[in-house]
């Protein structure tokens, strides 16, 4: 991964910081101070954006850029750092994750430290030395046209139909909502036919997995594309075919530990663009509710800079 100095990226405004206090179920919400106060030793102005909701915490960050921000920081999960990559995707301004979520799929496969404080010290040493790494991101575009970007993976299969019975439902609270759902959609388990185009070559598959991967990992740690690599130029494509209940139960741990490629039924491809058609779904990219079906996704090269 090549470093970029400070003669690539002169800025010298202010440092933006998006933090997500319920990120982690509130575990890091105490650590704010500290993460503030070691992020000013890089010697840079800070400003704390305000948001009360996710919508506004994009709008806040998209301002922040359009303000002149020297840098921008997500402190919280892959929800957080989704939100923030929207306005720095494609820019010079450079972007440091701090994982304070329940997933930090993004920080932890773009190599920060899993620590909070250990991510912000090598956050605040880039900003001094004028450090930054570039980083692909993979561009996503619907039907409807409009561009959203994102770092880790986009679901849209089993998990972002789980995802999008989970968000629909309004009982039981917290993640007893998200194993109700887990067995609902179980029980209602069949592969869906889709279409996929890999740099213009067309795939008919039934599947019940499918995960289009910039980075390897999703949902806190789920190596679901473990081979892919954010700094390749290219996207990594895992398909899970037609699973029945008692297979897919099986299969799914595997995930973890990225074992779940070797199995007859999964499928992994390499592309520059990727487009995705399927009946009926919703798509989830770092976790957080997409676009749906069809959508074409295109790999960008060094897409945003990192602080490390």
């Amino acid at each position: 991964m090549l470093a970029v100095t400070a003669d690539d990226h002169s800025s010298t405004g202010p440092v933006a910081v998006l933090a997500n206090p319920t990120a982690g179920r509130g575990r890091h919400r105490g650590l704010l101070p500290a993460l503030l106060e070691r992020l000013a030793t890089a010697g840079r102005p800070v400003e704390l954006l305000t948001a009360g909701t996710p919508a506004e915490a994009e709008a806040a960050c998209h301002a922040a850029v359009a303000d002149g921000a020297g840098a921008l920081i997500a402190v919280g999960g892959d929800g957080t750092v989704h939100r923030a990559l929207q306005a720095v995707a494609g820019t010079a301004v450079p972007f440091g994750p701090v994982p304070a979520g329940t997933g930090n799929d993004f920080a932890a496969d773009s190599g920060f430290p899993a620590d909070p404080l250990d991510a912000v010290e090598m956050i605040a040493a880039a900003l001094r030395e004028g450090r930054t790494r570039p980083v692909d991101l993979a561009r996503m575009t619907g039907a409807a046209g409009g561009d959203r970007w994102y770092g880790a993976v986009l679901a849209a299969g089993f998990d972002a139909i789980v995802n999008e019975r989970a968000n629909r439902m309004r009982w039981p609270r917290g993640p007893r909502r998200y194993d109700l759902a887990i067995l609902i959609e179980l029980a209602r388990l069949r592969p869906r036919r889709y279409t996929l185009r890999l740099d213009g070559e067309v795939h008919e598959l039934d599947a019940v997995l499918v995960a289009v991967g910039n980075g390897a990992s999703y949902g806190g740690g789920m190596r679901i594309c473990p081979d892919a690599d954010p700094t390749d130029g290219l996207l990594d494509v895992v398909v899970g075919g037609r699973f029945d209940r008692r297979t897919l139960m099986r299969v799914k741990p595997r995930i973890y530990q990225g074992t779940h490629v070797t199995h007859p039924l999964v499928r992994s491809y390499r592309a520059r663009t990727v487009e995705l058609a399927a009946e009926g779904i919703t798509t989830y990219a770092d976790g957080e509710r997409s676009l749906d079906l069809p959508v074409r996704i295109t790999a960008v090269p060094g897409a945003v800079r990192l602080l490390r």
